[in-house]
């Protein structure tokens, strides 16, 4: 079960007018479960999204980032999302850029628009044939059950190797009018910065032009997703979407305004919950682990050693047997690449405990408070540099013995 999460409730879960969501069991993987989503986008919505930077990029995500740029040639707006689970159509060459390219036709005929104002999205097993006719013939269904009360459903129809949907919803006020958003996720393993198999997909009301809302993406993006690792994977499927669709009275179209950085910032906060909803449901989690670096000279460098910490298997496992052995956190930092740091001047915390000072053990250091510590299902890495101002958090897990058996059996 994930770490500290709770399921969450199908009626905390607010609608999004303009956008209604509905599901299929086609059969793309395993029988008689969720496995097709359609996200139907009202004509007002506008659309942005970052995705993976690996070079094996799926067929969907080629297709996605083809359509989105055929906005700015005014193609039409972007009229609906289709995702499937339990299959990646990753690594399929022409017939998977040929099998998303049906979905989308598919989907454009039953909606009556062009299949440039569809974005394909698809998650699961890597190198494997899309059965498309499974896919194309679940449509129907999931758009007979089209509704905005579908947000819980629609996390369940993303899910592969987690072990519970992921979803929640915030309010905020601004300027005295009101905006809802409600947004899902999947993932639990192969997830790593830089888009890290990850999708995320966040709708609210508010009304947002399209070059203000792929800034606000790639903002929260870099605050929320992009700071999360599970086993250092990047996924060729990565993709989290931002969906205005401009039902509410709230408009914005400049990036230095209030009213932006009031809704960036209640985007940032909802992104930032579903990104540790996937660290909190990593494969074989026990542990959910923050890792703050602090008073570094940069940004660069504070990621660099929070990374270094977070994809070391023996940090990773050092945590999961609650072992103090922290030296293996200063080993982590040193082999960061950061070539010019003064380890005289760091100082190491877990939680409270200051276990790492002037670059030495603590005099005033007791394992037995490090144990306590390390037996906690949440716990604080902090590593202060002494060498400047920046500072950046990420959030990983441990790494158990489950990991290891979830992926040896991820294909049966």
């Amino acid at each position: 079960m994930a770490v500290n999460s709770p399921l969450p409730v199908a009626a905390d879960l607010k609608p999004i007018a303009g956008i209604r969501l509905g599901f299929a069991q086609a059969g793309i993987k395993k029988p008689n479960r969720k496995d097709v989503l359609v996200m139907a986008l009202a004509p007002t919505a506008t659309v942005a999204g970052v995705f993976t930077t690996n070079r094996f990029c799926a067929a969907p995500v080629q297709v996605c980032k083809a359509h989105l740029d055929a906005l700015h040639m005014s193609d039409g707006p972007i009229r609906a999302l289709v995702v499937n689970t339990g299959n990646a159509n990753a690594g399929t060459g022409d017939a998977g850029l040929a099998a998303a390219n049906a979905t989308c036709s598919a989907l454009a005929e039953l909606l009556d628009c062009e299949p440039a104002q569809i974005l394909p999205f698809s998650t699961g097993v890597i190198l494997e044939p899309l059965p498309v006719d499974k896919l194309i013939a679940g449509l129907p269904a999931a758009l007979e059950c089209l509704s905005e009360n579908n947000w819980y459903a629609a996390a369940e129809a993303i899910m592969t190797t987690d072990t519970q949907p992921k979803a929640a919803s915030s309010y905020v006020v601004i300027n005295g009018i009101p905006v809802t958003m409600t947004g899902i996720s999947k993932g639990a393993g192969m997830i790593k910065p830089n888009m890290a198999t990850m999708l995320g997909y966040l709708a609210m009301d508010a009304k947002v032009s399209q070059s203000v809302l792929e800034h606000m993406v790639k903002q929260a993006a870099d605050q929320s997703f992009n700071c999360i690792t599970i086993d250092g994977d990047t996924s060729t499927n990565d993709s989290f979407m931002l969906i205005a669709t401009g039902a509410s009275e709230l408009e914005i179209t400049e990036i230095d305004s209030p009213e932006y950085l009031a809704l960036a910032s209640a985007v940032n906060a909802l992104s930032q919950k579903l990104a540790h909803m996937i660290i909190r449901d990593g494969e074989g989690a026990t542990k959910f682990i923050s890792i703050a670096v602090e008073e570094g000279r940069d940004l660069e460098e504070c990621r660099k050693i929070a990374y270094s910490i977070a994809h070391s298997p023996l940090v990773k496992t050092a945590f999961f047997a609650s072992d103090p052995n922290l030296g293996r956190i200063l080993c982590a930092i040193g082999y960061a690449g950061v070539t010019d740091l003064d380890v005289s001047k760091l100082d190491m915390y877990l939680d409270e405990v200051l276990v790492a000072k002037s670059g030495g053990r603590n005099p005033d250091y007791r394992e037995a408070d490090g144990q306590r510590v390390m037996q906690q299902s949440e716990i604080t890495i902090r590593v202060k540099l002494g060498r400047g101002e920046a500072n950046t958090t990420v959030w990983t897990c441990d790494l158990s013995h489950d990991y290891v058996s979830i992926n040896a059996d991820y294909r049966s």
